[in-house]
């Protein structure tokens, strides 16, 4: 079967992904958390994926990061299957996995250690991050003594030092107060701007994918569906307190009332 010129184009597309899991019960039911999945992105799109609790997004980018199998379905990037995890694709997740016993530098620097770059390269490539993050100062801190935006720094930094071509993100944000929270959300719309990179985000905040996204998937409740897809055309970089974004944050709520009504009768039931 020949690909569709949009498919041969885009950077990434999920095809038909389903996921289902075994429950740890008697039963051994299957649970469905993502089903037909299909979405094309395109080479430095930004997208935002939004939908109530348990329905699948986290379960979604962890397979496309390849740390997770879809039970139907494919991961297309560049034209290829993903088999696996890769350094074409780094993952941010809410809570930073630093490694408290070392430097804010040599957290940074850790990845391309183990790809085996020598010390003055990755030097030289992990304080350009950290200058990009306006971390630099605080090169020679371990990553204990940093409050929770600037630990979130150092993991964006750690994984851009790694030049992937997909940059996903699992709520980065979700536990810094709303005032970081809005800081960082314009230091990375900054960031993408500079670097092209494709990203994918995924967050719980509507006000958040209307301010990061070119576009905003919203999901079903579980099993994860596509609902709607919502173009952001509006200027950047954006701010959270930008009333012309109302619009695009009403339509995604309207789309979101009813599926995150449907999560609160199953809890109830």
């Amino acid at each position: 079967m020949h690909r569709s010129q949009d498919e041969k184009l885009a950077k990434l597309h999920l095809k038909n992904i389903t996921k289902r899991f075994t429950t740890t019960d008697a039963k051994n039911d299957h649970v469905t958390a993502v089903e037909k999945i299909d979405l094309l992105i395109e080479e430095g799109e930004f997208v935002c994926f939004v939908g109530p609790s348990g329905c699948g997004k986290s379960t979604l980018l962890n397979i496309l990061a390849g740390l997770d199998r879809p039970s139907e379905g494919e991961i297309i990037l560049n034209g290829q299957p993903i088999d696996g995890t890769g350094p074409d694709r780094i993952i941010v997740f809410q809570e930073n996995a630093l490694f408290p016993w070392l430097k804010v530098i040599d957290n940074v620097e850790f990845g391309l250690k183990v790809a085996g770059l020598n010390k003055e390269k990755r030097r030289e490539i992990a304080m350009h991050y950290l200058e990009t993050m306006q971390l630099t100062k605080f090169a020679d801190s371990y990553t204990y003594q940093l409050s929770g935006g600037m630990k979130q720094r150092v993991s964006l930094a750690r994984a851009l030092v790694m030049d992937p071509e997909v940059l996903l993100m699992d709520e980065p944000f979700a536990a810094l107060d709303s005032q970081t929270r809005d800081l960082l959300s314009v230091e990375l719309q900054l960031i993408w701007s500079k670097t092209k990179k494709t990203i994918i985000f995924v967050t719980h905040n509507i006000m958040e994918s209307v301010c990061l996204g070119d576009r905003v998937i919203v999901f079903t409740n579980r099993p994860g569906k596509v609902k709607k897809e919502i173009i952001i055309d509006h200027r950047r970089p954006r701010l959270s307190e930008d009333n012309d974004l109302q619009p695009f944050y009403r339509a995604v709520l309207d789309e979101l009332k009813s599926e995150v009504t449907a999560t609160r009768r199953n809890v109830d039931l």
